[in-house]
Formats: C-alpha cells, structure tokens, sequence
C-alpha cells in the first residue's frame, strides 16, 4: 500500500502524551510534554494480575494524571490470554454442516513428522451450534435463515455459561443477510454485548481463517474489555479528561471502543510498538534495512525493518491452530529473556528457557524465592550486570552469591563445569538461540545480515549485542538512547491506523473500473471515519489501497498495492492500471509472469492512517553539559571468552555525542545495560544511539 489519499491536514491539538508498555516486570513509560517539546521516561515494578496499579503509579511518576491529554497503552493481555488459553467461554452459531471447522483448520500438524501432538479449539464442541441457512459463493441465498433456531441455540449458548457469541455463516463474505438476521435476534438475548459475526470482524473468503478470526475475537472480547474497562476507570478516578488509546497489532494506534469491538487486533500489541520506535529510530540514524530484538523477562522478539518500512503480514498463527487473519507487524517470538531458566536436561545437555522464572518469583538474583538459575542470573555472575545497581529500582541490591550457587549446583556440578564457565555457557546457548531466530528472519527471507544492523531494546536487549554482531554477521548494532522504555517510545509516535479488508472476486479483463472505483472510495470513507473518531491529534489522514491478486487457477494471492489517489470523489483507477501493478508485483515475487493466463481480484484492501505530529527524534540527544570525565565510573572485572577482563564503566546518558568507546566496556544507565565486547567499539551519534561496530 503506498498511495496516499489527497486529504486536507487535520488539525493538531498539543498536549501532554504519554506512552506505557505493561510487560511482566516492569511497566515502562515515555513522557512527552508537546508545547515544552520535553519528555521523561519512567520504569516501574508492574502488578501482575492487577496491572492497573502499576499503570496508574507509573502515570503518577510525572505529575498529575488529570493533566496529560492522552494515554497510549500497548497491551500483553490478548496475547498472553491466547498463549495460555485464558479467554472466555464463548459459542459459536454456524451453518449445519460446519461446526467442525475451527477444529479440522488446514489438515495441518502440530508436528510435521509422525501423527503425535493434539489441539484443542478454543471453542469446545458441544458450544458450536449448527442453524439452517445456506449462502452460495456468488451471494445467492439458496436457504433462508432459520430464525427460531438461532434464538434456540443463543439461548443454550447463555444457559451453558458463554460469556461471547461468535456467528459465522459460510460464504458470509459474498452476502451478508442471514448473518446479520442472526446478530439481530441473537442480540436480543444476549446478556451483555459481546455478540459478533464473521461480516464484521473478517468479511473476506476462506472458511477456516473468517471462523478462526471470529472465534479468536469473541474469546478474547470480555477479557480485553474488562480489562480495558478497569483501566477507564481508574483512569477517571484520576480525573484523566484526555484520551485513551491503544496500539494494535499492525503498528497503529486505535481508540478503546475499537479495542473493545476488535481486541484480536490487540495481539502482539506491546512488540509492535517497539518495532515501530526501533524502526522511526534507525531511520533517522542513517540505518534503514534493521533487525529489532526486543528482550523481555520470558521471549526475545524479532522483527526485520526493510527500507524503513515494517513487515506486514495478512495473518498470523499465535500459537499451533490459533490463526488470526488481520494486518500485524511480522514478528518472530522464540522463550529467551532473561528470566529464562538453564537446565541440563535428562540428556544431559544444557538447555536455557522455554521455562521462564516471570516476574514473580523472578531470577535467583532477585531474592524472591527462585532456586533455579536464569540468562540473569548468569549475566549478574559474568559481571555484565551490576548487582549494586539493577535496572528499574525495583530492588536496592542483587544477590550474586544466591545466583552463583544456583548456577554452581544445577547447571556446574551436573556438566563437570567451574561456575564461571558454566555462567558463560548459559549466556551462549541464549545467544545461539537469538541468533537462530535472527537467521529465520533474515537469511531464510532471502537478506544478507551483513547489510543489516541490530537493533537490541527491551531490558536485556543490550547485554547480548556482540554475540548478535559476530555470530549473525550483522554489520553493526544501533541501540537506542533508551532501550528499556523503547516501546513505550513506539506508543507515543505510532499513527492512528484502521484496516479493512473485503472480498471482491472480480475477473480483471473487462472488469467494470467504475464500479470497482465507487466500492473503493466507500471503503475509504468508512475507514477514515474510524480514525476520526479515535479523536486523537494527527496531521493529516492517508488512505492507502492494496488488492490481493492471482492468476486464474492459482490458490495463493500476491499483494498488489494500487498507485492511485481519491481526488474529487474518485480514485481514477483503470484496468491498465491494476494489471501494470499486478505484473510488477507478481514479478518481485516470482520474477516471471504467465502471460495468456488471466488475472482475477479476490480482495480489496483499504486502509486509514492518521499521521501523528513527528516526534522529534534529536530531543534524545545528550545534553550539553555531557562529558566523558563525568560519564566514567571507574573499572571492574567482567568475564568475556573464559577470563576475566577490566572493562571500564560509563553512566552511557553522560556520553557525550562523538565518544568513541573502546570495548571491553559496560555502558550503564536506569532501564538498561550495554556490554561492549573487548574487540568491539561503541560510538555515540548524533540521536545519543550507541553504534556498535567491529574494532578496527
């Protein structure tokens, strides 16, 4: 999609925003006060099972909540909801004949060799309900809706305990009618408002993934909204007359409302939004082909920024059989953070995460009643973290003894390893998987890594940038001037963005352009209405247009974005056009076209960006009273390699811009901690990054 819509600016509002990431640890936060063109940052202990609190004490860190104008909040509950089957009880109203659906999904494996593993849907069987109607491909309806019967089955749905109803009929897409009918007298009984069908959430072609997409929505929609509702609240409570927004999936902004009515776009929320900031940041530092890693307490998070641009992918599997069908940032998740815990397994190989020791009770470090050592836990013994100052302020001190002997007695004395050594292994067996899930991004897509560089954020992104440098053979490391808050940063520069998606199927020869242009301007109507509605300050509205395309006979489609613009009520497009954009993109694909055969248009994309006021990125930069002499704090041993070395120390936000910094080295600062190996360098540019590069 690449074609703006000609609109006029919108009017800016300033104000007082702030960003805030709720992760299992901490809830990070990034203050910008728009008219004083000031910010502040803040890293907070989160609440886990009543993120409210960590989410308003964070707020409170800069001043009064009734003061600030807007709240972006990028959310893990979806996801983890999804990840560990804690959604609602819902149903499901389908055709007679299709209930099965959502669990026969593509004939697909959990395991690829041999007919072991299970899945279970997240609708159980005796909640999926079948009604008499019937829908044909072309939007006929051979078979009426059989109204009595979906009242019948609502109402066992509500006796049974379902919290949420999803409806799907199939070829809903072609013809709404009897869905929409079922709605209506659904409604009617239903308890509260989480009554849904597939035309709303995805009226686009192919049962499996409109049934998945629905079915994932109603069970996320009372978790999602209570919890947003409870964020509301408190919020008023606070006397907050501002906004409340939240960041979806596919990068942009959206309002709660929509959040409440579409919380399966909130998946992959909070990683989104610290793509979007590792991706702005990068840009303006002179590196536009990146690899972001976001390194959490539990994963490591993967995404790789082309030209500037992210990665968008029309669906996504969350988990074996949980496939959503919407636009979201491609992210790759792999269980390494640093709360991931090492363990030699019963054949006797080292093995770090999937496991992780969350928030609570956290590393052995932390002293909170863990006896298993973590990738922390090893980094605090190898001397790359600072036990007399952790990150965050949640504890005064970390206790390096109590992470030794748990190292020494469950991965040392197991191996026939000294302590110091079996620290170091701990630390190598995360990098080769970080490493392993860069590859699957970037070499296997077809990228050479050594025209990227990494981009480590998120609380121990930093700790690892040599290994992601040397064992991936990226040319550079950039991080940012604060990694552990970056997606908090993602929150307040994100767009406001709504994405629709219809299916068309039309034959490209002798399609009727006029039509298709009349149906292409109602789409942008309709969701450039939502971000107005969303009533936060942006610049101006875009409206960008993509079809899914193939050659009759194909299955799969390639994604045509459409270079037009809506100028005096018309987009202009022709069938020259389309194919001109059709053959240019299905080359990039498969570098050749199958002329003779004809093209056919299954969807239409559309798509509404807001374009938040830019956040100006050199505001980071060191201020001026910065100084390498003021920045030192002095040496200690840290092990690199299986020996210790003396590497100097820096508070990193006293770096002053130009300061070359000659590993080995540790750059210390409130969210975060960069290691710089012996044969590396760290540079400061002029955004206060620090570029890590190969010695010279």
């Amino acid at each position: 999609m690449n074609a703006p819509v000609k609109n006029a600016p919108v009017k800016n509002r300033e104000g007082r925003i702030v960003g805030v990431d709720v992760g299992g640890t901490f809830t990070d936060l990034f203050f910008y006060d728009e008219p004083a063109k000031a910010f502040r940052t803040a890293k907070v202990p989160s609440n886990r099972g009543d993120e409210a609190v960590g989410f308003l004490n964070g707020l409170k860190v800069f001043g009064a909540i009734a003061d600030l104008t807007s709240v972006v909040h990028g959310t893990t509950v979806g996801t983890n909801a999804l990840l560990e089957r804690k959604g609602a009880r819902c149903g499901l109203i389908t055709t007679k004949g299709f209930r099965d659906v959502l669990e026969m999904r593509r004939r697909d494996r959990r395991h690829t060799w041999g007919l072991w593993g299970d899945f279970v849907p997240v609708i159980d069987r005796d909640l999926r309900l079948e009604v008499n109607e019937r829908t044909l491909a072309d939007g006929t309806i051979r078979e009426a809706l059989d109204e009595d019967a979906v009242r019948e089955a609502a109402l066992e749905l509500v006796a049974a305990g379902c919290e949420a109803l999803a409806i799907v009929f199939v070829n809903a897409y072609a013809n709404p009618e009897n869905e929409q009918k079922a709605l209506a007298i659904a409604s009617e009984v239903w308890p509260n408002g989480n009554v849904a069908c597939s035309s709303q959430i995805l009226p686009e072609i192919r049962e499996f993934e409109r049934t998945s997409t629905t079915a994932l929505n109603a069970y996320l929609q009372p978790v999602v909204g209570s919890y947003l509702a409870k964020l509301d609240d408190a919020l008023q409570s606070e006397g907050f007359g501002g906004r409340f927004h939240i960041v979806q999936s596919n990068g942009g902004v959206m309002s709660t409302e929509t959040a409440r009515r579409l919380p399966v776009r909130t998946a992959l929320s909070g990683p989104a939004a610290g793509v979007i900031a590792a991706a702005a940041i990068s840009e303006a530092a002179g590196f536009p082909n990146v690899i972001t890693g976001d390194l959490g307490g539990t994963s490591f998070d993967v995404s790789l920024v082309v030209g500037g641009k992210t990665a968008l992918a029309a669906q996504t599997t969350i988990d074996f059989g949980l496939v959503i069908r919407t636009p979201m940032i491609e992210i790759t998740t792999i269980g390494a953070g640093g709360g991931s815990i090492a363990h030699v397994d019963a054949g006797g190989m080292l093995q770090v995460g999937p496991e992780s020791a969350g928030s609570r009770p956290g590393p052995v470090c932390y002293g909170q009643g863990n006896t298993r050592p973590t990738l922390t836990d090893a980094n605090v013994v190898l001397g790359r973290i600072n036990s007399d100052r952790p990150i965050g302020g949640m504890l005064k001190r970390l206790d390096i003894e109590a992470a030794r002997a748990a190292i020494d007695e469950h991965v040392a004395k197991p191996l026939g390893l000294d302590v110091m050594v079996a620290a170091e292994a701990i630390v190598r067996i995360a990098d080769a998987k970080m490493a392993g899930a860069i590859r699957l991004v970037s070499i296997e897509r077809g990228h050479d890594p050594a025209k990227f560089a990494a981009v480590p954020f998120g609380g121990g992104g930093a700790l690892h940038v040599g290994a992601l440098i040397k064992d991936v053979g990226l040319k550079a490391a950039l991080v940012p001037r604060y990694p552990g808050v970056t997606s908090a940063l993602g929150c307040v520069i994100a767009d406001i963005r709504h994405d629709q998606v219809q299916t068309v199927n039309l034959s490209l020869e002798g399609i009727d352009a006029a039509a298709l242009d009349k149906r292409m301007v109602a789409e942008a109507e309709e969701a450039r209405a939502v971000v107005e509605a969303a009533g936060l300050a942006v610049d101006r509205i875009d409206v960008l247009f993509e079809l899914d395309m193939h050659y009759v006979g194909q299955t799969h489609t390639v994604s045509v974005p459409l270079p037009v613009t809506i100028a005096n009520g018309t987009t202009g497009v022709t069938e020259a056009v389309i194919r001109t954009a059709f053959e240019e993109a299905y080359r990039n694909s498969f570098s050749r076209l199958l002329n003779g055969v004809p093209a056919r248009i299954v969807n239409l994309r559309t798509a509404a960006i807001g374009r938040r006021p830019r956040f100006d990125l050199a505001a980071l930069r060191p201020s001026g009273d910065a100084s390498l002499d003021k920045a030192h704090l002095g040496h200690r041993n840290v092990w690199f390699d299986g020996a210790w070395h003396e590497a100097a120390i820096y508070a990193r936000l006293d770096l002053p811009v130009g300061t070359v910094v000659r590993g080995p080295a540790i750059l210390e600062q409130p969210d975060a901690t960069t290691v710089v190996d012996p044969d590396l360098t760290a540079r400061i540019d002029d955004y206060g990054n620090v570029i890590v590069e190969r010695a010279s």
